[in-house]
């Protein structure tokens, strides 16, 4: 019996096969720019769930960005470090003032690259006594320009994208550190599969950081929880505390909670 289908060529009643769901979700993406995953459960009359894997099986694939509730195309040629900077600086500020308040006087802290992180480390307190390790030249600036930091920057091959300092040599310095905490850059994060990276050399480099750290720290906008990328950077486990939005949901906080992560809410 041959398949259903909607006006638009979608197969309906639930007969779609996983790939055909794909395919049609790529190019949904394409033509409407994002796609919502209840918005898609309800097409296909198939489980968020079912959705939600297929979205993170094109995510893994390099086709689309995960982001909560549904998915976006990736940007041609990706956004830059100075684009990413200029996106929702409110809210990462946020979550940077309620970062800091985990950091403790004397501590040395390891912090990666990322508009989120350059946002932490305009907020970390003066006068604390830190020294701060960073593969980030961007991070070593915005230090520079304030009072009380003792600052070491890791040498290496900067990438442009990621405005990071990358390879080899970069991971084995890291190795060399031993910090208090760490705030390694996140992509994405899921309470099932941990942290996640687009870049295999990002991930080494994450790696590091967090076996060089007594705690880890991850601080997220809503859009990369519950998400997937290409390469997986470390399990759950190996976060202890998790920083979201004052209006994360509920239960994805608590799925977190759930694998023995602090979870901290930025304020409103």
């Amino acid at each position: 019996m041959a398949k259903s289908r909607t006006a638009d060529g979608m197969v309906a009643g639930g007969e779609a096969l996983p790939q055909e769901r794909q395919q049609w979700i790529m190019q949904r993406l394409r033509s409407h720019g994002r796609v919502v995953a209840a918005e898609l459960a309800a097409e296909f009359e198939v489980s968020e769930d079912s959705i939600r894997r297929d979205l993170r099986e094109l995510a893994a694939q390099g086709l689309c960005k995960r982001v909560y509730g549904g998915a976006l195309p990736l940007p041609a040629g990706g956004t830059t470090l100075k684009q990413r900077r200029n996106e929702d600086t409110g809210r990462k500020q946020a979550l940077a003032r309620k970062a800091v308040t985990l950091v403790r006087k004397g501590q040395i802290l390891l912090i990666d690259a990322g508009s989120t992180n350059t946002a932490i480390a305009a907020a970390l307190p003066e006068r604390f006594g830190l020294t701060v390790v960073t593969n980030a030249p961007d991070i070593a600036q915005v230090l520079m320009e304030r009072e009380g930091f003792e600052i070491l920057l890791i040498g290496g091959r900067v990438d442009p994208h990621t405005g990071a300092t990358m390879g080899a040599q970069v991971v084995l310095e890291i190795q060399r550190v031993r910090a208090d905490l760490c705030f390694p850059g996140a992509c994405a994060i899921d309470p099932e599969s941990g942290l996640w990276a687009f870049d295999s050399e990002e991930v080494q480099l994450k790696r590091a950081m967090i076996e060089s750290s007594g705690e880890t720290v991850v601080v997220v906008t809503d859009g990369k929880l519950g998400t997937v990328a290409t390469h997986r950077a470390a399990g759950v486990n190996d976060v202890q505390h998790l920083v979201v939005e004052h209006d994360a949901d509920d239960t994805m906080v608590a799925a977190f909670a759930t694998h023995g992560v602090t979870v901290h809410r930025a304020d409103a």
